[in-house]
């Protein structure tokens, strides 16, 4: 998971990086065109940004009550996970 995690982290800033780049190569370009894009753009990677810190920090807190509820109930979340893992497999022999 951390290995996922941290390759979309690096997909996003690659591509923040190479936006920054081509609205720094293109800053010596003329045009109302030209500039409302660059314009746009530079909003879209800091609303961008913004989204994905506030998802994180939504992650984390989830990740949090999610560890503290099965500390709390541990038997009930084996349960539960005992529960889920025969309903699954149930599915996956009627499949087959």
């Amino acid at each position: 998971m951390q290995k996922h995690k941290n390759g979309v982290r690096d997909s996003l800033e690659n591509l923040v990086e190479d936006a920054r780049a081509l609205v720094a190569a293109t800053s010596d370009a003329t045009g109302e065109k030209v500039k409302a894009a660059r314009e746009r753009l530079s909003t879209a990677l800091e609303t961008a940004k913004d989204m994905y810190g506030e998802a994180q920090e939504k992650v984390v807190a989830g990740a949090k009550q999610t560890d503290k509820l099965i500390r709390d109930h541990p038997y009930h979340a084996m349960g539960i996970a005992f529960g889920v893992g025969a309903l699954v497999a149930l599915l996956w022999k009627r499949r087959d």
